[in-house]
């Protein structure tokens, strides 16, 4: 007997995907000039807020690099991205590249990626400051693990 479902079937092609590779981005630099004039525009009343949270990517460590990427500002370490900041009109996105296997007990977490998972930040809502700088802080740790047990690249 026939079940009906979705119709769609789930496939996992083997040497497609490798569960292990790490998104690479080049250009990092220690501070991209083009960031702070993207963090500082007045014209995005939100870009206060995402600087905040900028801010804080950047401060997780001394190997923290940053690209402007797909239009939003991009935190590394390396040429390894662990995080972003993007405006939108009503809101703002604090993403993480790896955010699927993050832990999140305070469930700031949305998005339903494979890998991507961002908080959404809106004005006048409340949110646990802790938590989401535990999340950027979580990120950085977790790429810096990625990248100490990646295979050597040739």
């Amino acid at each position: 007997m026939v079940q009906k479902g979705s119709g769609r079937i789930a496939l996992r092609p083997l040497g497609l995907v490798d569960p292990v590779a790490i998104l690479r981005l080049s250009g990092a630099l220690k501070q991209d000039p083009l960031i702070d004039l993207w963090l500082k525009d007045p014209s995005i009343p939100l870009r206060s807020l995402a600087q905040v949270w900028f801010l804080a990517m950047r401060q997780c460590g001394s190997d923290v690099r940053e690209l402007m990427h797909d239009g939003c500002p991009v935190a590394c370490v390396d040429d390894a991205p662990f995080g972003y900041v993007n405006t939108f009109k009503s809101h703002v996105n604090i993403g993480f590249f790896y955010g699927a296997r993050l832990a999140d007990p305070a469930g700031l977490l949305g998005g339903d990626g494979k890998r991507m998972r961002h908080v959404k930040l809106k004005p006048g809502l409340e949110i646990d400051s802790s938590a989401l700088q535990g999340l950027i802080s979580a990120a950085y740790v977790d790429i810096r693990q990625r990248l100490r047990e990646a295979p050597a690249s040739n």
